[in-house]
């Protein structure tokens, strides 16, 4: 006995289910970033200017690790690094350095860490190819490396600054940060 032909509306449902998902799932993400929270930390860099090496100098936004830029591994691993030029400690990128990176670092005016909301949208306003004085209770975004995401995707990451400390002498900056785990969303502090 011959199976009968489904009906229209049963050959339909799959397709309007495909249809109706992205409708029905506003609110989700689609590319499965992560949810996140506001967490904040603190690290402190030392100048690449100091005679020690295998120093961390450097700071990878995204990963959050520390980075030792005489390192055989370290090219194309950190966003920015700390170093010493006339008489100030300062943000180097790694252009700066001779390493292709989009990396940047800026400047930008809020009245705390907590309101610091959005990191800038103009990529001109991201230093890469000079130094950035570090001033304590200044703020500053960064724009990390370009990186590639599970879906070959290319993304940058930002983050906000506030440096803590900062000692010449010593050539060690100290700074909290905290970032945005969501490729290329720069918003500096969670959704509610």
């Amino acid at each position: 006995m011959p199976r009968p032909a489904p009906s229209r509306p049963r050959r339909l449902a799959p397709l309007l289910a495909l249809l109706l998902l992205p409708a029905a799932a506003c609110d989700d993400d689609l590319f499965g970033n992560p949810p996140w929270a506001a967490n904040p930390d603190t690290v402190a860099l030392f100048s690449l200017a100091r005679p020690e090496l295998n120093l961390a100098s450097a700071f990878n936004f995204n990963s959050r690790f520390r980075v030792e830029v005489e390192a055989s591994t370290a090219s194309g691993s950190w966003d920015i690094a700390v170093d010493t030029q006339d008489g100030v400690l300062v943000f180097v990128t790694p252009r700066l350095l001779g390493i292709e990176s989009e990396a940047g670092v800026t400047r930008v005016e809020a009245p705390s860490f907590e309101e610091l909301r959005e990191a800038p949208a103009d990529t001109a306003r991201y230093f890469n190819t000079e130094p950035v004085p570090i001033e304590v209770g200044a703020l500053y975004a960064v724009r990390t490396l370009e990186v590639g995401n599970n879906f070959g995707q290319r993304c940058n990451y930002y983050a906000k600054v506030e440096p803590l400390s900062v000692d010449v002498d010593l050539g060690v900056a100290e700074f909290r940060y905290d970032n945005n785990p969501v490729c290329n969303n720069r918003d500096l502090v969670p959704p509610n």
